[in-house]
């Protein structure tokens, strides 16, 4: 059962059924309405109205209980989802990633150090395996297997692709939809070694969607890792907030005062693909990042939130024109309707039009006339 609406609450009060006591106000609030509207985002008591029918108290705390737990573990939070999909509002807790090492085997050292020492930079986010647990020994900041096992959680030990994926959704289904409190319990698929990676990592993936709160293994392969943490951070992302980097003029291949010039948004995607053809080249360049509220290039242009004035606000914030001779800034092509505008605002640069697609950045670079680019447009 789903939480209530603020008009579904209505319908069972005097208000809505024009009885005695319409907008009384003993709730506290000015009307039958604005009574329902506070309830249903949990800012009042039912037992504030003292007409409130018995049926409506019953539903409303069906509704209200939480589909699923969360449980923390080493400071690691899993659990606590309350929707199937997350355009419905947004997935909570990420999905945990853990490694279980066996202390009684010789390897199990190198293994603990190549798990602690694993590490990625993604969308400006260190990303780490959330926690390790041990069999047959204690280590400092691990959770040993028995500890492990005695946490509220649920356990599917992957053996069949078919009855995992089965029974992932089952329980998720039960939990939110019938707020049955035998499926509350977070839930967790343990992987027992294989040789096979591409076939777990095809398995993960697909539990890591739908719907396991944790995935634990046995094995431990930094490819693997990897693959499972990307795919996790595109999913466990609020999709009313895009991915944004931080504002600032960025450097690639050491650049100096001579050095190329790029300009985009803070949108994380569109910043990536940039940046990874500015890596690539054979020359160094600055990247300047405008604050656009991690929009892409036209929805900021569009929103007013990519403006001559914003551009000139940034160059001025970071003093960019006492700090390089090159006075060429290249804009993403995209904006090549902006350039009389930013020109005239940022007198001190002349604005290029580059490319509209990142990936051809390079080929722009190899034919850039840097002596004359003034109507250059690729």
């Amino acid at each position: 059962m789903t939480e209530l609406s603020g008009l579904q609450i209505f319908k069972y009060l005097p208000a809505a059924k024009k009885l005695e006591h319409t907008n009384c106000k003993q709730c506290g609030f000015p009307t039958c309405m604005a009574f329902a509207l506070k309830l249903a985002k949990h800012q009042t008591n039912v037992d504030k109205c003292p007409y409130i029918p018995k049926e409506l108290e019953e539903i409303y705390f069906q509704s209200s209980k939480q589909p699923q737990k969360t449980v923390e573990i080493l400071g690691v939070k899993v659990g606590g989802e309350n929707v199937l999909y997350r355009h419905e509002k947004t997935f909570i807790n990420k999905t945990a990633l853990a490694i279980v090492i066996d202390m009684a085997k010789p390897d199990w050292k190198e293994k603990f150090e190549r798990v602690t020492n694993f590490e990625i930079t993604r969308v400006n986010e260190k990303l780490k395996i959330d926690f390790i647990i041990t069999k047959n020994g204690n280590i400092e900041g691990a959770i040993s297997y028995e500890d492990f096992q005695n946490l509220p959680l649920i356990k599917i030990t992957d053996e069949n692709f078919e009855n995992t994926s089965k029974e992932l959704v089952k329980i998720r289904r039960k939990a939110i939809l019938e707020k049955d409190e035998n499926y509350s319990d977070p839930v967790y698929v343990y992987f027992r070694h294989t040789e096979d990676l591409k076939s777990l990592c095809a398995k993960a993936s697909y539990y890591l969607c739908k719907y396991a709160n944790m995935l634990v293994f046995e094995d431990f392969d930094e490819n693997l890792i990897t693959s499972l943490m990307t795919l996790r951070q595109n999913i466990f992302t609020d999709p009313q907030k895009p991915l944004q980097v931080e504002s600032k003029i960025y450097e690639f291949n050491n650049p100096d005062e001579n050095s190329l010039i790029f300009m985009t948004t803070n949108f994380a995607l569109t910043f990536f693909a940039v940046a990874n053809e500015l890596e690539s080249l054979s020359v160094p360049s600055y990247l300047i990042v405008i604050p656009a509220e991690g929009m892409s290039v036209l929805t900021a242009w569009s929103a007013e939130k990519f403006t001559a004035k914003i551009v000139a606000d940034t160059l001025k914030k970071f003093d960019f024109a006492n700090k390089v001779k090159n006075k060429k800034i290249i804009i993403p092509g995209l904006l090549a309707h902006m350039k009389d505008e930013l020109q005239e605002e940022v007198p001190d640069f002349e604005i290029v039009i580059g490319t509209v697609d990142a990936f051809a950045i390079g080929d722009f670079v190899k034919n850039l006339n840097l002596d004359n680019t003034k109507s250059k447009n690729l």
